[in-house]
């Protein structure tokens, strides 16, 4: 495995984990239907991360795409958390999309 790739692949499971409680947390607030869009984009951002993990793991030769995807997703989903900075977990979870879009843009380059 490229040593390069450890950082990063610390970013994602991160992110992933990040994003999970985030979903799970925008499922037990009061106005679900104001955080459906956050609920998506933490799915989405999560599944990308453990693909991003894996193709940098088994050193995949579609790994650049992947990443680039996935700092693309991690960004929309950091953007759509951050607008729910009264909700620790979103904060929280805007924050390791961000770090992780930015390891995986540094990664790529």
């Amino acid at each position: 495995m490229n040593m390069n790739y450890e950082e990063c692949i610390k970013a994602c499971l991160e992110c992933m984990k990040a994003c999970n409680s985030c979903f799970d947390a925008c499922l037990n607030e009061e106005d679900i239907k104001m955080m459906a869009r956050c609920i998506r984009l933490d799915r989405e951002c999560a599944d990308i991360c453990s693909l991003a993990a894996k193709a940098m793991q088994s050193n995949s030769p579609l790994v650049k795409e992947i990443c680039l995807l996935c700092a693309d997703i991690c960004e929309k989903c950091g953007e759509e958390c951050k607008k729910h900075s009264h909700h620790e977990h979103c904060l929280q979870c805007a924050e390791s999309c961000f770090k992780c879009a930015e390891f995986c843009r540094k990664m790529v380059s």
